[in-house]
């Protein structure tokens, strides 16, 4: 089957990871918990435009690939509300003076987003009963409780979508890795500025990490494993 990252991941680099034994898939476990990373105006832009007109409105947004994948995350979105399955919103929270550092030295117009580019877009915004997660930093557990709420709920699985698949998406998959959970990553609910790294990212969160998939893909194992999660959950 084609990947997205087959046309830049030299047949020699595949075959080792093969002889290695990477790439192997872990499987969702019983009780999946959504995470929607950085899906703000900031990241996205009030509407689709192409990424030369959007970075015109927020510098740091992606264009229309983003809502793309925004499409395909209000399909997850749809059967983890359907389910009573967790969902969680890590974002990033408006920054200050004092939030001058090596994140804002490598990317300074952080520092200059407008108040609007931190509303989440509308189509998939929180509602009440979601958890709410300001970050700072790339990774969603860095500085944040989202453990101590995912042990709360008694999740196994995180399904991770959002912004940017090289560094907030990764940065969490690979901490959530480190926690033992079982990861899901749709490959076509996440997004990127740069389509080189958003290939890439994915193809090595496939190799070490987690599960990729696209989201037509992964919504059928979730609906598959939607009975025996909610009779296990009463």
């Amino acid at each position: 089957m084609s990947e997205i990252w087959d046309h830049l991941i030299p047949e020699r680099d595949r075959a080792a990871s093969r002889l290695a034994g990477f790439g192997r898939p872990s499987g969702l476990g019983r009780r999946p918990a959504l995470l929607i990373i950085d899906v703000q105006y900031r990241t996205a832009g009030t509407r689709p435009m192409p990424f030369a007109q959007a970075v015109q409105e927020f510098a740091t947004s992606c264009g229309d690939t983003a809502w793309r994948a925004i499409e395909h995350i209000a399909g997850l979105l749809a059967l983890f509300r359907a389910r009573n399955w967790p969902v969680l919103y890590p974002h990033v929270a408006p920054k200050f003076d004092f939030d001058q550092g090596r994140l804002t030295e490598k990317v300074p117009t952080m520092m200059r987003i407008p108040a609007k580019g931190y509303e989440f877009v509308e189509c998939i915004a929180p509602r009440p009963g979601d958890v709410l997660l300001p970050k700072k930093h790339p990774s969603a557990f860095f500085g944040t409780p989202l453990a101590s709420y995912l042990v709360n709920t008694g999740a196994d699985t995180l399904v991770v979508t959002g912004c940017a698949t090289s560094g907030c998406v990764r940065s969490s998959v690979v901490d959530a890795f480190s926690y033992n959970y079982r990861v899901a990553v749709p490959s076509d609910a996440v997004y990127d500025r740069n389509q080189a790294s958003h290939a890439v990212n994915l193809y090595d969160m496939a190799e070490k990490y987690a599960d990729v998939m696209d989201t037509r893909t992964l919504l059928a194992a979730l609906e598959a494993l939607a009975p025996a999660a909610q009779e296990e959950a009463k």
